[in-house]
């Protein structure tokens, strides 16, 4: 009897290749880091929401303020005049915030479609539910996967004017190299007038940062350590979460805000047939949480080849969503 996978269980097996991959590699380094793109199983993305709804995280609330209250001027800088586009979301998770924009241009009439990015398939569902009840006219194609593969389906499924919405400061969980990699591959991915909009949270009071990710509550800590817990259920691994702590780091200079996770004691890990060691107070290099100054984000600008369009802060100024076009 022949047997035929179904196309979505070669996706998920190819899911848990590229993380077994990604997960040794980073856990065999010299310095041991995990990749934070895998925070985000169902635990992880119930336990980013608990973040984003604690008073600490300003970075929602900033960003929310924009597309709650500024939403008109968004629609006015990242619009093509005239002609149908495709609004493209990268790591869309809940869409909370662009969900007020959403809104707006069905309310408006706008000739677009929602095309939604994220790596978990979990969420895309919940936001495919939640958009259909709250606005059915939407048109969306969801898009499970890494950005720059999604984006060239994206450009397969249709050749319409494309608008980029990549928020939450999302870039700022890449280092400073990759950020200007990103930036230059995004331009490249993309058409001559087509726009960005990118979420960048500024310099501010250092204990205004760290507290929003150093929460008293230990959520942020969980959030780390759930990382740890899917390593163990999906790769078959053994990891004593007691024996590791989350610890938290803000460098007002260079901007970066970094999390790690402590090793408590001198310890072996076994991940299916691989022993990782860990020394006593060994650190797993887990996210990096990178702050921007203006001069920063123009900088980044210039060396990724755009021209601006235009920029448009929160009420406190603490954030700013940056409207890009490609050249």
């Amino acid at each position: 009897m022949n047997l035929q996978l179904k196309p979505h269980s070669k996706v998920e097996d190819i899911h848990v290749d590229h993380f077994r991959e990604d997960v040794l590699e980073g856990l065999k380094s010299r310095s041991k880091r995990l990749s934070s793109k895998y925070f985000y199983d169902e635990t992880g993305d119930r336990l980013f929401q608990e973040i984003m709804a604690m008073p600490e995280y300003y970075l929602t609330q900033c960003e929310l303020d924009i597309f709650q209250n500024k939403t008109a001027d968004l629609a006015r800088l990242i619009i093509p005049e005239n002609e149908p586009f495709d609004l493209i979301e990268l790591g869309a998770g809940d869409a909370m915030k662009s969900t007020f924009l959403l809104q707006y241009l069905v309310e408006k009439g706008t000739d677009f479609t929602y095309m939604p990015i994220d790596i978990s398939g979990h969420i895309l569902t919940e936001l495919n539910e939640k958009l259909n009840q709250k606005l059915p006219q939407l048109e969306i194609i969801s898009l499970e996967g890494e950005y720059f593969k999604m984006l060239q389906k994206a450009a397969s499924l249709s050749s319409r004017r494309k608008v980029i919405l990549f928020l939450g400061s999302n870039i700022g969980n890449m280092h400073i190299d990759e950020v200007d990699q990103f930036c230059s591959d995004l331009n490249r991915n993309l058409a001559s007038g087509d726009k960005v909009l990118i979420g960048f949270d500024l310099k501010k009071n250092p204990h205004t940062i760290l507290n929003a990710y150093n929460d008293r509550t230990g959520i942020t800590a969980a959030f780390n350590l759930n990382l740890l817990t899917r390593i163990n259920a999906e790769l078959d691994a053994d990891f004593n979460l007691e024996q590791f702590q989350h610890y938290q780091t803000y460098d007002p200079i260079s901007g970066a805000c970094r999390s790690f996770l402590v090793s408590l004691k001198n310890q072996t890990v076994t991940i299916e047939n691989e022993s990782i060691s860990f020394e006593e107070n060994e650190l797993i290099d887990m996210e990096i949480s990178q702050k921007f100054s203006a001069e920063n984000i123009e900088d980044l600008r210039e060396k990724s080849g755009f021209k601006k369009s235009g920029e448009i802060k929160d009420s406190k100024k603490w954030f700013v969503d940056a409207v890009w076009q490609v050249k």
